[in-house]
């Protein structure tokens, strides 16, 4: 068996943590200093983290705007536009690119347009479409709302990872091939299932009555996830860059309407 010294374990804690912040730069726009090394090779395994650090940050916003004594409808609204800034707008570009391209009738054409970086009136639609789906959810929601918005975007980025431990990449390079490339099968799948897992054990840690709503959280999350990047692969015979942007929208919206029966 091998035996690791102490700065061997050093090392390799540091390479972590220039992993996780390489991820955060990826995935955020959270500004890390430039003159860090950071590691991006590998970073899809800390995605669904990176959700729940995401939908941390929009619940510490949302409860802020409450002492403020914003309305729900309102407070709901600035929490779509402020993911829309946290994340960039990286996943909701690949909504709306896999909505143009899957609009195209000839699938040998669909990649085509999908790679061309104009906006078409499908990806348009379906942007839209999304964001009043996600506020219309997010308003129905009252309660718990920190909790949803964590779960919503941890859900969305271990479809994320699904899709890319399971299904071919459809094209030779791409800014999702990289992802492809270095994921490890299951143990990053697993790693990013034990976090969000973690998540939904909070309402039963709260309330022991409340164990129903941690179970339907895990299926529910799970199966949307999965679900989602299945029906992608049926459709493309594959993934992208954009379809797992698209991915991760669509997983937290579903699951924010899901929420709102819990």
């Amino acid at each position: 068996m091998k035996q690791f010294t102490f700065q061997e374990l050093v090392r390799r804690g540091y390479q972590l943590v220039l992993s996780l912040l390489g991820a955060v730069t990826f995935y955020t726009c959270i500004p890390i200093p430039i003159g860090w090394a950071l590691r991006f090779r590998g970073i899809a395994r800390w995605a669904p983290l990176i959700g729940l650090l995401i939908g941390g940050i929009l619940g510490i916003v949302d409860a802020t705007l409450q002492k403020l004594g914003v309305p729900l409808l309102t407070r709901s609204a600035v929490i779509i536009a402020s993911w829309i800034a946290l994340t960039g707008g990286l996943h909701l570009d690949g909504v709306m690119d896999t909505a143009d391209g899957l609009a195209v009738q000839d699938p040998k054409r669909r990649l085509e347009v999908m790679t061309d970086s104009a906006t078409g009136a499908f990806g348009a639609m379906a942007a839209i479409a999304l964001l009043l789906l996600k506020t219309a959810a997010l308003t129905d929601i009252e309660n718990h709302r920190s909790l949803a918005l964590m779960a919503a975007a941890g859900w969305g980025r271990w479809g994320q990872v699904i899709a890319i431990a399971l299904y071919p990449y459809l094209k030779p390079t791409g800014k999702g091939a990289f992802h492809k490339e270095a994921m490890r099968t299951p143990h990053d799948v697993l790693l990013g299932l034990v976090f969000i897992l973690s998540l939904c054990s909070l309402p039963l840690l709260l309330d022991r009555g409340a164990w129903s709503v941690g179970l339907e959280m895990a299926i529910g999350g799970s199966a949307i996830a999965f679900l989602t990047g299945a029906w992608f692969h049926r459709q493309l015979g594959g993934h992208t860059g954009d379809t797992y942007g698209a991915v991760v929208e669509w997983t937290e919206a579903f699951f924010l309407c899901l929420f709102t029966s819990l």
